[in-house]
């Protein structure tokens, strides 16, 4: 290995060490003036609560031997909501890729649907299906199946044309387009669908 190389994988190394140590003082700043202002009364501390609240609330919940519990029921309603968010998001961005008319009819809605505030339907949620896992994973699953459909269905409109035209030219039918041209050329699009969907599900639960 050259001088200059050796030289080059330094910086690189050197750039990397200098982004975690600002990446790890801004996560210590950011608890560190958590904690100043719930202290000093400056924010409420009974809706923000605080580092240290947080942590002994973990450590008792630990002590009773809940904590894990917990955990696991978390996890058990993530991957859950996750799952039936991105199979329905795939199938149904699949059918409006397929089916140009019914897109153009549910578009709007869609769209309509992704601006609304879905947390604020937890309520309507809780009385519809009961305070229970249901209630937790219906709401997970309508906060990251509207994003995963929209996702994945302009991953897939932005599909090279002419790759398409090309297949179609060879004579191939609409599910050879899809399964050989469509989705491979939307993998990267789903990827960062995963990422969103496991994001946003946990949020609903």
């Amino acid at each position: 290995m050259s001088k200059e190389q050796q030289n080059y994988l330094k910086k690189i190394k050197k750039n990397k060490i200098i982004i975690i140590c600002f990446q790890i003082a801004i996560v210590l700043i950011f608890f560190f003036s958590w904690q100043i202002l719930s202290d000093k009364k400056i924010i409420n501390p009974f809706i923000f609560s605080s580092p240290k609240k947080i942590i002994e609330t973990i450590i008792s919940l630990q002590q009773n031997y809940n904590l894990f519990s917990h955990i696991f029921t978390t996890i058990f309603e993530t991957l859950i909501a996750f799952i039936l968010g991105i199979s329905l998001g795939f199938i149904i961005a699949i059918l409006l890729y397929e089916f140009k008319t019914i897109s153009k009819i549910i578009d709007p809605f869609l769209t309509m649907l992704n601006s609304l505030p879905k947390v604020a339907l937890g309520p309507i949620i809780i009385i519809w299906t009961g305070a229970n896992t249901k209630s937790i994973i219906t709401m997970a699953l309508l906060i990251n199946l509207i994003i995963s459909i929209i996702t994945i269905y302009n991953g897939f409109l932005n599909t090279d044309i002419y790759k398409i035209k090309l297949l179609k030219s060879f004579k191939a039918n609409k599910f050879q387009i899809l399964t050989k041209v469509v989705i491979p050329s939307s993998y990267s699009t789903i990827i960062s669908s995963l990422k969103i969907n496991i994001s946003m599900s946990l949020i609903g639960s």
